[in-house]
């Protein structure tokens, strides 16, 4: 599938209802459970999209969209979250996200982007020259990957107790 704007919009406005739908109202049995050991739980994740809602995406595509002469990307820390979030609700991070999102998506629709403004580059620390086209993509993407994360910590948590389905369950063992 090739990037279009309107569609990543669309799966980038529905994150935090999702995630919502998904982690509200919740105990800490669901909430803190991981993989393992240095794995994420749903909490973490939360904390990491509203991380990553403050430090990167708009502020990596207005970078892009200024063409400044140095356009090179701050590095991301992707442990912040276990600095910044401790003590904060589950609720306090879903509110946080919500409301970051809707300001991130104002942000991109005031820009009217057009084709020629989605291939303006900017500088990953690690990867080099990127388009904002491929910038979006990567955010909707991220956004699934970590949906799907938070779907794969949450069904593990019955790994055990589903018995021989787990033979029909690949979730499980991924």
């Amino acid at each position: 599938m090739e990037f279009a704007l309107a569609e990543a919009r669309a799966v980038l406005m529905r994150t935090p209802g999702t995630l919502r739908a998904m982690l509200s109202g919740l105990g800490p049995e669901w909430l803190d459970a991981t993989e393992g050991p240095e794995t994420w739980s749903p909490y973490v994740i939360m904390g990491h999209l509203v991380h990553g809602e403050r430090t990167d995406w708009i502020v990596r595509a207005r970078l892009i969209m200024e063409q400044a002469a140095d356009r090179r990307f701050a590095p991301f820390d992707r442990f912040a979250q276990l600095r910044e979030n401790q003590g904060a609700s589950l609720e306090a991070l879903l509110v946080s996200f919500e409301t970051l999102r809707a300001a991130s998506l104002a942000t991109l629709d005031s820009w009217q982007l057009t084709d020629a403004q989605l291939e303006l580059t900017g500088i990953h620390p690690a990867f080099g020259e990127v388009t904002l086209r491929r910038l979006l993509a990567t955010w909707t993407a991220h956004d699934l990957g970590h949906i799907a994360q938070v779907a794969r910590v949450m069904a593990k948590q019955y790994r055990d107790e589903v018995g021989p389905w787990r033979a029909y369950l690949p979730v499980m063992d991924r």
